[in-house]
């Protein structure tokens, strides 16, 4: 019953009532990115959701656009603005996922949403992390370090899936709260090309698709 009706009425709630509260930090971010970013503040990228629907995820753009003089975008830590490093390290670029909990692509837990040229990748066991809305925060991201594998983080999220429930959620909720006000060692955003390469799927990617996922 949780799974398929409560936890959507719970995700809706608690997304309206975050966007609420985080309303004024929410117009302050987005003006500042407006001009920081040449009025681009918000980042829009396709990723599969329940039952692999595709969906554009929103953040807030802590990124610029500038290029070098062959049209090639400038390395990542040129392009980073001084106030996207603030967002960045202080996870306000995730705010806008509330709205796309609020639309229903996403859940507040779940697995992260990754990119749609990884679908064909998965195995059969990892393909059941979508048979959940995919989450702003999930039990991979509050369990896992940054030596965990991707597949042991697919791991996780499989588990997720297969075992959704009330309380799972909530201690998942409360590890992150913990993770993001005290900084502990939990990864909310980190994968790397590294971390996949155990999984195979580095092959026919390049770099540029794991910058921020």
């Amino acid at each position: 019953m949780y799974k398929h009706f409560f936890k959507r009425l719970f995700d809706f709630t608690i997304a309206l009532v975050g966007l609420i509260i985080l309303f004024p930090i929410f117009i302050f971010v987005t003006i500042g990115l407006y001009f920081a970013n040449q009025g681009k503040p918000f980042f829009f990228q396709s990723r599969p959701g329940l039952n692999e629907r595709i969906f554009k995820i929103i953040k807030f753009k802590t990124m610029n656009d500038k290029k070098d003089a062959n049209g090639l975008f400038l390395h990542d830590e040129d392009r980073l603005t001084t106030l996207g490093k603030i967002v960045r390290k202080t996870s306000l670029d995730e705010i806008p996922q509330l709205i796309n909990v609020m639309k229903g692509d996403m859940s507040l837990i779940g697995p992260r949403p990754l990119l749609p040229e990884y679908l064909p990748l998965y195995s059969e066991k990892h393909k059941k992390r979508h048979n959940v809305r995919p989450g702003i925060t999930g039990l991979a991201q509050v369990e896992g370090r940054n030596t965990m594998k991707f597949s042991e983080r697919f791991d996780k999220d499989v588990y997720y899936a297969d075992h959704v429930n009330f309380l799972l959620d909530l201690q998942i909720l409360f590890k992150t709260i913990k993770s993001v006000f005290f900084k502990s060692s939990t990864i909310i955003h980190g994968q790397t090309v590294d971390d996949i390469d155990d999984l195979g799927i580095t092959k026919n990617l390049t770099s540029n698709h794991f910058k921020k996922l």
